[in-house]
């Protein structure tokens, strides 16, 4: 029975990844375009600007091992189903641990409260703490670092969400179900909050202070002469804005398909051993009533 489930999760995961990549190819990947070719343009200037102080340029590496219309269309809708099914494999586990120690919840809420908390916890509330960027924001110097504290602020809100869930059914038979609810919601809310607080940010990171100053995030700022002239302007508000907010919209799309589609497949799974037990029920009632009639005749 359960790779009944298995195999559905990792379907629905991997259509959730599908549809999620053809969004974001729709709307965000022009977005990466445009970051990219900032990017250039911003290296460009510098350059003019090196040359000018009689200084060497830096190296700027273009070539490319994929193209980029590989990259924008097999890198990454691969990338995104590869995912799709990671997180529908991820899912179903948990779906299976859950439904077991909560047997009266129907199979279509339980699939939507689990994806709902998967989406909270695994990427909105990092995402808070740590949006995704597009290309030309980010430097290679703190590539490891801001890989180490994004992981450590999902290890965080997952752990944060687990011991609210305890907290909260811990609570439910004391202060009822409610109450319960809105005290748990306080005890994940602290807890991600003071992670927040403590972890940095990526504009404070040593690398970015002793390079760029001190700024909150690693957006590029103006590029400018030395005397204070702009001669190339900082990173595009609306493109990141943009950008970021597809990238929430694509996530919760892989959820949300995830939740719905999952919910529904389990809701079937569900209910055929008890329609299989019913119809058992009926031909065993019918076969006395047949042998009686029988032998009377």
């Amino acid at each position: 029975m359960e790779f009944r489930y298995i195999y559905r999760g990792l379907g629905v995961g991997l259509l959730g990844g599908l549809l999620a990549f053809v969004f974001a190819r729709i709307f965000a990947e022009p977005l990466i375009q445009d970051a990219i070719d900032y990017e250039d343009g911003r290296h460009e200037a510098q350059e003019a600007l090196d040359a000018a102080a009689g200084l060497a340029a830096g190296a700027h590496d273009h070539g490319e091992v994929f193209s980029r219309s590989v990259q924008r269309n097999l890198g990454i809708g691969v990338g995104m189903a590869l995912f799709g099914l990671a997180v529908g494999g991820l899912f179903v586990v948990v779906y299976l641990i859950v439904s077991r120690r909560c047997p009266n919840i129907r199979p279509r809420v339980l699939a939507a409260l689990l994806a709902g908390a998967g989406f909270v916890g695994f990427y909105l509330v990092p995402f808070a703490k740590y949006p995704a960027n597009p290309p030309a924001i980010g430097h290679e110097e703190t590539i490891g670092a801001r890989s180490a504290l994004y992981v450590t602020m999902v290890g965080v809100s997952v752990v944060a969400l687990g011991l609210a869930v305890v907290v909260g059914r811990w609570l439910a038979g004391r202060v009822g179900a409610w109450n319960a609810s809105l005290v748990a919601g306080v005890v994940f809310l602290v807890l991600v909050g003071v992670a927040m607080a403590l972890l940095p940010a990526y504009g404070h990171l040593g690398a970015n202070r002793a390079e760029f100053g001190d700024f909150a995030t690693e957006t590029p700022q103006p590029l400018t002469a030395p005397n204070g002239t702009i001669v190339y302007p900082g990173f595009p508000a609306d493109v990141l804005f943009r950008f970021r907010f597809y990238s929430v919209v694509s996530q919760l799309i892989l959820w949300a398909t995830i939740a719905l589609a999952f919910g529904q497949l389990a809701e079937r799974l569900a209910v055929a051993p008890a329609r299989r037990q019913g119809r058992t029920a009926v031909s065993a009632a019918d076969r006395p009533a047949t042998a009686a009639s029988t032998a009377t005749g």
